[in-house]
């Protein structure tokens, strides 16, 4: 039997949707809403692939990423984020995910991230520069992934106050 696909999603409404739409296309899939419960699967279910959003309750999912693979190294991790920046992808990458995806994605994106495909828009390059604000977002996003996502050590970091980086967080990246 195929191991099923791990979704982890502290949404549980976008992680039952995405679990239901795996299973339909014939992939056993199962949900977890945090990282223990993730981490207990992973280990229950010989899970050799897995959806893994970058905020998890305030937690960084990029800090479940070795833990995982210390279940199984040869796990397919692949990031979905609502926030992308170049920062978090790049770390993502560096901590062992196959693939960074920004939402909303077509399940067609995950399913050619396990398969090792690159999604066409994902090899674009931007052709223009990016705005300061944009540059500004991937600064902050850079420096909170430092600081494992602990906002009170960004704001240090950054000289700003903490409530001044999370009003800027709470914002929708900008647009490059």
């Amino acid at each position: 039997m195929t191991p099923p696909i791990l979704v982890i999603d502290d949404d549980p409404t976008f992680n039952g949707i995405l679990v239901r739409t795996l299973t339909r296309r014939g992939l056993p899939a199962i949900g977890a809403v945090d990282g223990d419960e993730a981490l207990r699967l992973a280990r229950e279910h010989g899970v050799r692939r897995a959806v893994l959003d970058l905020n998890l309750a305030g937690m960084s999912g990029l800090l479940l990423i070795p833990r995982l693979l210390d279940i199984d190294a040869s796990m397919r991790i692949v990031i979905l984020t609502g926030y992308g920046s170049i920062a978090t992808a790049v770390e993502a990458v560096k901590r062992g995910a196959t693939q960074y995806l920004t939402k909303p994605v077509e399940i067609e994106a995950v399913l050619a991230a396990f398969a090792d495909e690159m999604p066409s828009e994902a090899l674009c390059t931007p052709d223009e520069t990016l705005s300061v604000d944009r540059l500004e977002w991937e600064h902050i996003q850079r420096v909170l992934t430092e600081n494992d996502g602990n906002i009170s050590a960004t704001a240090r970091a950054l000289k700003m106050h903490r409530r001044t980086l999370q009003r800027k967080l709470a914002k929708h990246p900008v647009r490059a």
